[in-house]
């Protein structure tokens, strides 16, 4: 269950169109599930934590991504990450309403029209959460990280191929880069791009190192090194290529800032 239909069923109890008890049963249906995959679903985390389950895809077979997407969807909005083109045309098949983003690996069931706008290229490039990759081979990466914001309902854009080998590339950028309220810096290689944009910025900088480089890259273990070692303050490091972490953090720090702005 999530925010939204839990306000409704409130708000329908508060006007005394519906008795308590049901109000109750209709608030316990959001329990976690146990299914028959080995599946337990959080229906009530959006409640707890601003931010609903999202499902995993990556490993796991058909027959639990049906169970836990299908499940979920019951509920409200549902984001599967790390789907492949194969999981995503059992998905489509299962789901036909549901859309895939196969560049961020993001498949999505009963998202909003704003989502699926958002999804269509070319993207924005300001907002309040502002992505930026420092080249084409992290981009995967950077759009897993903005359609999560974009899933979330963040004012969101994404900038991408703007490393440090060319920081002319960056000119155009300087202006959303000081007015977004957090900034997602995705970069592999040497990593340097996030403690750049840091120097640069009022806003926190989330830093995700990626898996790309030659030999002594290691996966992105170089990358992850720099990030942790960075000299600018203000930076926060996520784990490598995890895109999607870094947009549920930004989602959270929006979303308490903005609540304690209306206090």
């Amino acid at each position: 269950m999530d925010t939204t239909s839990a306000e409704k069923i409130l708000h329908r109890v508060a006007q005394g169109a519906l008795p308590v008890e049901k109000a109750l049963a209709a608030l316990r249906a959001g329990v976690v599930h146990d299914t028959l995959t080995g599946v337990r679903l959080d229906t009530q985390r959006d409640l707890r934590t601003g931010m609903a389950e999202v499902v995993f895809a990556q490993g796991k077979s058909e027959k639990a991504l049906k169970a836990a997407v299908g499940r979920l969807a019951d509920h409200g909005p549902v984001l599967a990450s790390r789907v492949s083109p194969e999981q995503a045309g059992f998905l489509q098949k299962t789901f036909p309403q549901g859309l895939y983003f196969e560049d961020a690996r993001i498949f999505a069931v009963n998202a909003t029209k704003a989502f699926a706008d958002a999804l269509t290229p070319p993207f924005p490039e300001s907002g309040e959460a502002l992505v930026f990759s420092a080249g084409a081979v992290d981009i995967t990466v950077a759009l897993e990280a903005y359609a999560t914001l974009a899933f979330n309902g963040m004012s969101c854009g994404c900038v991408t191929d703007v490393g440090i080998a060319g920081l002319h590339r960056l000119a155009p950028h300087v202006k959303a880069l000081q007015e977004a309220q957090v900034v997602i810096a995705v970069a592999g290689m040497e990593g340097a791009l996030p403690g750049l944009l840091a120097g640069i910025t009022p806003a926190p900088v989330l830093a995700v190192p990626v898996s790309a480089g030659y030999g002594m890259a290691q996966g992105g273990f170089s990358a992850l090194s720099t990030m942790l070692c960075t000299c600018v303050p203000g930076v926060a490091v996520l784990n490598i290529d995890n895109g999607f972490g870094a947009a549920a953090f930004a989602v959270k720090l929006i979303r308490q800032k903005n609540a304690l702005k209306r206090q």
